[in-house]
């Protein structure tokens, strides 16, 4: 099967823009060898995941924890919002096979770098956001 109907599938979410998504998985690399292909690369989606995860995860601890103070919700939702777990939810998702590389990234494992794969969830979870609301 396709990888990219497979973490479509994975994800639980149809893009009404599939634009979006296919803007979610391109890697800067690629963006700059086929700008006529991919006009955009993911950075500003990534850039969005990140905050909206970091308000998501916060507003979570913030109901779930109500007598934990300030700083141990910060320590938590750091542990929570971190290159390993994005990492490991990109595993999940399989997430690598999916993404559109450059030669030089591709050559160089770009498919398994722990923060390769990191920002590729952030830009997802902007994209969807953008998609659904």
């Amino acid at each position: 099967m396709d990888p990219l109907a497979q973490l479509v599938g994975r994800l639980g979410h149809t893009f009404r823009e599939p634009r979006l998504l296919e803007e979610a998985l391109t890697h800067r690399s690629y963006h700059n060898e086929r700008k006529a292909r991919a006009p955009r690369h993911n950075e500003r989606l990534e850039f969005l995941g990140d905050a909206i995860l970091g308000a998501a995860v916060t507003a979570l601890l913030y109901e779930t924890l109500p007598d934990v103070r300030e700083g141990e919700l910060t320590r938590r939702r750091a542990e929570l919002v971190c290159e390993a777990g994005l990492h490991a939810v990109a595993d999940e998702l399989n997430l690598g096979e999916a993404l559109l590389l450059g030669k030089g990234e591709e050559k160089s494992g770009g498919r398994t770098k722990p923060r390769l794969l990191a920002s590729g969830v952030e830009a997802l979870v902007g994209a969807v956001h953008q998609d659904a609301g």
